[in-house]
């Protein structure tokens, strides 16, 4: 039997479409093995959206050619769809973002033939590619992938190049697949896409008719969306979340800059007083809601001044979390050729304070749940106490031994960051 190490670098996408590729090579044979083993095949589902991502990508593909020399490297995804002419010797298959799922015929072909295989396109595929998961070993909270590609093209994003347009799953394959999850055990359900709120726009429906189906399923307690952009949270799927308790209190909802002019030179689709006033319509409906988000700093023409009004903006929101990410040039965008482009040290100056920001917001928010009761689903038990989420995203630690994939109500008895302390009320 052979054996074959799989790493997946990014983004929820990636993740889901990793575990589909792992389900393939289990029914074919293969024994799935980490990454750091010696192995006959290793498989790289690489990551463009930074620099790092980028040298990331390239490091893991250098470390599998030498772990095992002989093996079968496959490098695939959105780091290779953005460096198509990328070659190294030992890098044996090549894939973009198209046909992944067709991995095993692929290394049958390898393996017949020992030469590389290069399966790169002009073109990225108009249809979604179909991929079906009913289990995630290991896992208390399951990934659907519903929709890819984006057609935003915001000035400083590759991913529009890498992935291509907008493109959903089947309605009806996204309701058997979430059904079959839960006959199988898994509770929560994690929506996941390039651009998740613009499911539907290729089937004549849209993500607030899917939510709508999702939430009747029997048996599932949470749906969680892994992003959402503020111009997708239409009244419609407002409603939704108005009526039905299954979606968690938690969103991720990506700000990229809290400063106007800032916004519009990275050409987002939206100013501050629309997001400002969609915040406040989730918190009429959901109060304890906790919303972070994703922030750019450092971004080309980004002065002090609007830096500042970003730290304002993020304080007034009141994020739970920011994931702040120093501004990466990406050749092919627009962002490139804009003038007044920030010096990396004030990047990286003004990512750590807004770090310190981010910690000051999370730990606020933990500390509002001292003396409150909260459900938390348990993912992990090590060293006699329990670790998990509860829907809202707070990451409870439990001093008690708790069963995987168990619901179970506490009352937080104190902050000791990054966890709240749980104490066990009906266990």
């Amino acid at each position: 039997m052979r054996t074959v190490g799989v790493l997946t670098l990014g983004c929820k996408v990636n993740t889901y479409e990793s575990e589909y590729i792992i389900h393939l090579l289990k029914d074919a044979g293969y024994v799935i093995k980490d990454f750091d083993d010696y192995c006959d095949v290793y498989i790289i589902n690489t990551c463009t959206v930074t620099n790092t991502s980028d040298i990331k990508s390239r490091k893991m593909i250098r470390k599998a050619i030498r772990k095992n020399p002989s093996a079968c490297v496959v490098a695939m995804g959105c780091f290779i769809e953005a460096n198509k002419e990328f070659s190294l010797p030992g890098l044996d298959i090549v894939l973009g973002n198209r046909d992944k799922s067709k991995i095993i015929d692929l290394l049958d072909e390898w393996f017949n033939q020992q030469a590389e295989i290069r399966r790169l396109y002009s073109k990225l595929p108009l249809e979604f590619e179909d991929m079906y998961i009913n289990e995630f070993p290991g896992r208390t909270r399951a990934f659907v992938k519903i929709q890819d590609g984006c057609e935003n093209f915001c000035s400083y994003c590759i991913i529009p190049f890498v992935r291509g347009k907008c493109r959903s799953k089947k309605f009806e394959e996204v309701i058997t697949e979430i059904t079959d999850l839960v006959s199988h055990g898994y509770q929560e359900i994690v929506l996941t896409g390039i651009h998740t709120g613009n499911y539907g726009v290729d089937l004549e429906t849209n993500f607030a008719n899917l939510l709508k189906a999702i939430v009747e399923i029997p048996g599932l307690l949470r749906l969680r969306i892994s992003s959402i952009e503020i111009t997708e949270l239409t009244e419609e799927v407002l409603e939704v979340l108005r009526y039905s308790s299954i979606i968690v209190d938690h969103m991720h909802i990506p700000l990229q800059a809290g400063s106007n002019h800032v916004l519009s030179l990275m050409n987002r689709k939206y100013d501050l007083n629309y997001y400002f006033d969609k915040i406040t319509k989730i918190r009429e409906i959901r109060p304890n809601m906790a919303i972070t988000t994703d922030v750019i700093v450092g971004f080309p023409g980004e002065t002090e001044e609007d830096f500042l009004e970003t730290i304002d903006t993020c304080q007034k929101i009141g994020f739970t979390k920011i994931h702040v990410f120093p501004y990466s040039e990406r050749k092919g965008t627009k962002a490139m050729d804009l003038p007044d482009h920030v010096d990396p040290s004030i990047k990286k100056e003004r990512a750590q304070r807004l770090l310190k920001v981010s910690k000051e917001l999370e730990l606020s928010y933990y500390l509002s749940f001292v003396g409150k009761e909260v459900v938390v689903l348990v993912e992990e038990t090590k060293d006699e106490k329990s670790y998990g989420h509860t829907d809202n995203y707070l990451h409870v630690q439990i001093p008690d031994v708790i069963p995987h994939n168990t619901f179970v109500t506490v009352v937080i008895t104190d902050v000791s960051y990054p966890y709240c302390i749980g104490k066990v009320c009906n266990f």
